[in-house]
C-alpha cells in the first residue's frame, strides 16, 4: 500500500538572504504497521534515547524552523540546492510478504523488461559485516517487483554475506556485489549462479580478490567492471580501484588508488555507463563523479551532482540520476555532538537528495530533496540507490530501511 512519506519540514529557498531556509529536527517516528518500511525509515537517524540537555557538553536543540544556520543555494563544490522538484512526495513502496520489512539497502534498479529489482540486507540495518548470515540466513534479500509494488519473486537466502548493489546487464543477467563476502556474482533472473569473482571471506588486492566491492557495470561487449572497495573511507586503508575483467571473468586490468587526484578514489561506491560507453564512477568520499573511457583513461570529473551514493543513467536520453545520501558538515541539532567536524561524509553546503540532469553535458535540472532536516542527524538518509521506471517515476533505496517511490507530477 502506498504511504505518504512522513511529514517533515522541507527547506525552501529564501530570496532575501539567498540561502536555503534551515530545517529543524523532528521527533523520531515509526512507520505504520502495514508499511513495508523498517523501523528506522521515518527517524532521519535521530537517536531514540533522550539527549543530554544540561551540564557540561550539552548541545542546544532549536525549535522547528529556528536553527540559525542555513544551507546556501550552491555548495562549496558547486552542487545547487535550489533546483525545482517535479515529483510528488515519496511513498513507501513494495507489497512485501507478511512480516517482512525493508532492511538497509543501497540498491534499486530497473530491468530491460520494466520491472524493478531491489536488494536489501535481509531485513537488517547496517552495511558490510554479516547482515545476511546467522539468524538471517533463511531470509531472501533479492526482490523483483512490478512498478505497482507487487512482488514477482524473491530469492537469495543463504547465498550472500552482506549484499550491496545489484545491477543488470543488457541481457537481463543479475550482477551482485557482496561487500560482506568480498565477492561478485553473475546470476540468471531466477538466481542461478553463472559466474563468481573474488574469494569468499578473504579481502585482498590481488587480481582475483576484492576488499568490499560495491557495484558492477557490464559493457555492451560483456566486459565486467567492478568498483572495489568500501573499506576505509577517509583513511589510508582499503582498496580504491576499478577492476576490469572480460566476459569470462579473466582479469584485464585495474586502475586507481587512494587519493583525491584524477583517476584516484576514496570509496568508489557506484558505477554506470552512458550511451557513449563512458564509465561513470561515484567517487563518494571525494564528493564527485569521475568519468573514464573503458580503458581507464580519465575524461573529466563532476562535483555538481553532490556526494554520489548511487548513479542510474537512462541511456535512451542520457538522463543521469544521482543519489546523495550522506553530504553533511559538522553541525547537529539533536542535543548530541555525534558528527565530527571533518572526515567521512563531509561535503559542506550540499543538500541531500536526488539530483537529475544530463550525462552528456553535466547540467543539473532537478532535485528531489531529502525531507530530513538540516543539519542532518546521522551519516545517511533518503536514497542511497536510485532508478527510474518507464513512466518517469523515480525510486530511492534508503539505508534507513525503506524503498520510496517518487511519482512524476502530472502536468
Amino acid at each position: 500500500m502506498r504511504r505518504l512519506l512522513i511529514a517533515l519540514v522541507v527547506a525552501a529557498a529564501s530570496c532575501a538572504d539567498m540561502t536555503v531556509t534551515a530545517q529543524s529536527t523532528q521527533a523520531p517516528s515509526t512507520p505504520p504497521a502495514d508499511s513495508p518500511a523498517g523501523p528506522a525509515a521515518y527517524s532521519c537517524g535521530n537517536p531514540t534515547s533522550p539527549p543530554q540537555t544540561s551540564g557540561r557538553g550539552a548541545q542546544p536543540i532549536f525549535p522547528a524552523g529556528q536553527f540559525p544556520v542555513s544551507l546556501p543555494l550552491v555548495s562549496l563544490l558547486g552542487a545547487r540546492n535550489d533546483l525545482p522538484n517535479p515529483y510528488e512526495p515519496g511513498i513507501d513502496w513494495g507489497q512485501l510478504p507478511a512480516g517482512r520489512k525493508w532492511g538497509s539497502t543501497a540498491s534499486v534498479t530497473t530491468a530491460p523488461d520494466g520491472t524493478i529489482w531491489v536488494t536489501d540486507r535481509c531485513g537488517n540495518s547496517g552495511a558490510g559485516g554479516a547482515t545476511c548470515a546467522g539468524t538471517s540466513v533463511t531470509v531472501n534479500p533479492i526482490f523483483q517487483l512490478q512498478p505497482s509494488g507487487k512482488v514477482i519473486k524473491s530469492f537469495g537466502a543463504g547465498m550472500f554475506v552482506s549484499p550491496h548493489k545489484l545491477t543488470l546487464d543488457d541481457g537481463g543477467n543479475l550482477w551482485l556485489a557482496d561487500n560482506g563476502g568480498h565477492q561478485v556474482f553473475k546470476m540468471t533472473p531466477d538466481g542461478r549462479v553463472l559466474l563468481t569473482l573474488g574469494k569468499k571471506g578473504m579481502a585482498g588486492s590481488g587480481n582475483d580478490e576484492f576488499d568490499a566491492p560495491t557495484e558492477v557495470a557490464v559493457a555492451p561487449n560483456g566486459d565486467i567492471f567492478v568498483a572495489d572497495g568500501h573499506t576505509g573511507g577517509g583513511t589510508a586503508v582499503g582498496n580504491a580501484r576499478i577492476v576490469k575483467f572480460d566476459k569470462t571473468g579473466k582479469f584485464i586490468k585495474a586502475w586507481g588508488k587512494k587519493g583525491m587526484g584524477p583517476g584516484e578514489f576514496d570509496v568508489p561506491h557506484t558505477l554506470a555507463f552512458d550511451s557513449r560507453g563512458r564509465l561513470f564512477v561515484g567517487d563518494r568520499q571525494n564528493n564527485r563523479i569521475q568519468i573514464f573511457d573503458q580503458g581507464g583513461r580519465f575524461i573529466t570529473q563532476w562535483f555538481q551532482f553532490g556526494r554520489p551514493s548511487g548513479i542510474y543513467i537512462d541511456r535512451k536520453a542520457d538522463t543521469v540520476y544521482v543519489a546523495d545520501s550522506e553530504s553533511r558538515d559538522g553541525r547537529t541539532n539533536i542535543g548530541q555532538p555525534t558528527l565530527p567536524q571533518t572526515g567521512y561524509g563531509f561535503n559542506s553546503g550540499a543538500r541531500r537528495g536526488i539530483r537529475i540532469g544530463s550525462a552528456r553535458d553535466g547540467s543539473v535540472r532537478y532535485l528531489i530533496p531529502d525531507p530530513c532536516p538540516y543539519p542532518y542527524a546521522s551519516g545517511s538518509s533518503l536514497a542511497e540507490g536510485v532508478t527510474v521506471d518507464t513512466d518517469g517515476n523515480v525510486y530511492g533505496a534508503d539505508f534507513l530501511n525503506d524503498v520510496r517511490k517518487f511519482a512524476l507530477k502530472k502536468k
